[in-house]
């Protein structure tokens, strides 16, 4: 009897865990059944007739008992544990300072390893995919590779982070290791597919030679396939594996371009490869290790064309991106307008060294949206709970109001980060003393006006990032769609008729629409915030 009692004590807390306190027997007894216990096996392992006599005695308990009055389950549990407290008013400028100095160097930290490809730059001049001793049709060949890289593969890098964050935020280890797989693959083919289309349009239309193309290949397979293995490495919060991989791949690329006889081109493979090599070696490692310790919650059945449905548009943004990014060089290196080149895009060291200082300014705002993307989050969650339901536009009005100071920090940050580059760009410790030469007059320039529209280029992704966070795609799609068309037509125009450098102005004009656009978009997005978040979940 008393062995009966325990049996049946345990099952209680089992339902209990389950549905909480129950609203009646029927729900007691579905639960029971659930668990897969048959009413035949009922009186040997509990001691009662049937399964609805004992749902009726576990009911009778969870409805009754003083110490299950306030019973809750699991799920009801985790809300409780996890819910942000009520605060104060007079608590959330500390609040927000605790975000921002938490974040903020956080995402400065996130970009270590291009900051340790800048360092080695610096001080080397050579790092895990550049060298500052290739000559014009070298470094036409290495940064176009780098470029088809990153474009090839920007909108499945995305997805992975939209995708396999939604199924590793619900705690599905299983379809967060299948997603990354099969995009991983998916980015590969695609790699691949673009490599045999170019490789086909060369042989029928010659525009490089067959070894600057086989160059151009290798490092854009390789930097595609390192951005791919990488990207997942973001979602699962071990981003310290990025640092270590680059760190230990440009280590070894360093050791074997100053310790053997291997051309530059091969030490750059081996190093990058071995980054490759860490990064999916701990993954495998890693998921082995989720997925033993860890329930696999979920389907197991992997639907592919529901991944894509649900992230086209993000797919289409990534890639979109990318292309914006690198438009204004592509235009520029292939401008015609001081004499013809030697093939149809050819690496501009001036342009390329004003847009390298340039891309500080937007490096050194990652820690902005870093902070402001984990601000919204954290504040749209305790705003909501703190809001009473008869008053939205409360709720609405001071996340807008914390997001003009969102702003208000990018551009307080852009102003100290532009103090800094003018001091790289003309003080004796700056690019002078480490490379031995004067920035030309036409570097400085497209230094100034890229830095300006990497900053509008930052404010417009402050702005994605907050319609990103509940699902909101279609605007930011649209306005860097039009943003690449706004930077190709007047980069295409100015760098064939007045200068090659001019190509700049496009960014800038591309990026202060792509803000406009994502600008108009967020504050019709926080005026009617409340229907969006509710909507969203």
């Amino acid at each position: 009897m008393e062995k009966h009692k325990d049996v049946i004590r345990d099952l209680l807390l089992e339902v209990k865990d389950k549905i909480g306190r129950p609203v009646s027997n029927k729900v007691v007894m579905a639960t029971i059944e659930s668990l897969g216990i048959r009413d035949k096996d009922v009186q040997m392992d509990f001691g009662v007739p049937s399964i609805s006599h004992l749902a009726n005695l576990i009911f009778y308990e969870l409805s009754n008992a003083e110490e299950h009055h306030n019973a809750k389950n699991v799920k009801e549990m985790e809300i409780i544990i996890t819910s942000p407290k009520s605060i104060r008013i007079s608590d959330y400028l500390w609040i927000k300072a605790s975000l921002f100095i938490h974040y903020y160097p956080l995402g400065i930290f996130h970009l270590l390893p291009v900051f340790l490809q800048l360092m080695a730059i610096v001080f080397f001049g050579y790092s895990l995919w550049t060298f500052s001793g290739f000559n014009h049709v070298q470094s036409t060949a290495v940064v176009l590779g780098i470029i088809i890289g990153l474009i090839a593969t920007g909108g499945f890098v995305q997805v992975i982070g939209r995708q396999a964050s939604f199924y590793w935020n619900h705690d599905d280890f299983f379809m967060t290791k299948k997603t990354i797989n099969y995009l991983f693959k998916m980015g590969i083919l695609s790699l691949l597919f673009l490599f045999s289309f170019f490789f086909i349009g060369n042989l029928l239309f010659p525009i490089y030679p067959f070894k600057v193309l086989v160059v151009v290949f290798v490092y854009a397979f390789l930097i595609g396939t390192l951005l791919l293995i990488l990207a997942p490495l973001h979602t699962i919060h071990k981003r310290w594996v990025i640092s270590a991989s680059i760190f230990l791949g440009t280590v070894l690329a360093l050791f074997l371009k100053t310790q053997t006889d291997l051309i530059i081109y091969a030490t750059h493979w081996i190093g990058i490869g071995l980054a490759i090599l860490i990064a999916k070696l701990y993954l495998i490692y890693f998921f082995k290790i989720v997925l033993q310790n860890k329930k696999a919650n979920g389907n197991p059945l992997f639907n592919s064309s529901v991944v894509l449905y649900h992230n086209y548009k993000y797919f289409f943004y990534g890639l979109f991106l990318y292309l914006f990014i690198f438009t204004d060089r592509l235009l520029a290196w292939s401008s015609t307008i001081n004499g013809q080149l030697p093939f149809l895009v050819f690496f501009e060291k001036k342009y390329e060294l004003g847009m390298d200082t340039a891309i500080i300014v937007f490096l050194l705002l990652s820690g902005v949206l870093e902070f402001g993307i984990a601000s919204f989050s954290k504040f749209l969650d305790i705003g909501q709970k703190n809001t009473l339901h008869n008053t939205p536009q409360v709720f609405n009005n001071q996340i807008f109001k914390m997001y003009l100071q969102h702003v208000l920090i990018l551009l307080i940050s852009a102003l100290m980060i532009f103090v800094l580059i003018y001091f790289i760009l003309n003080s004796s410790w700056g690019y002078q003393s480490y490379f031995h030469e004067k920035l030309d007059p036409i570097s400085i320039n497209i230094s100034i006006i890229g830095g300006i529209g990497y900053l509008f280029l930052a404010w417009g992704m402050l702005n994605t990032l907050y319609l990103f966070t509940l699902g909101q795609a279609s605007k930011p799609l649209q306005a860097i769609i039009i943003a690449c068309l706004l930077n190709w037509t007047v980069g295409l125009f100015l760098s064939r008729f007045v200068a090659y450098e001019y190509s700049v102005i496009g960014m800038l004009l591309g990026s202060i629409i792509f803000m406009v656009l994502t600008l108009k978009a967020n504050i019709k997005f926080i005026n009617n915030l409340d229907y969006y978040y509710y909507a969203a979940y």
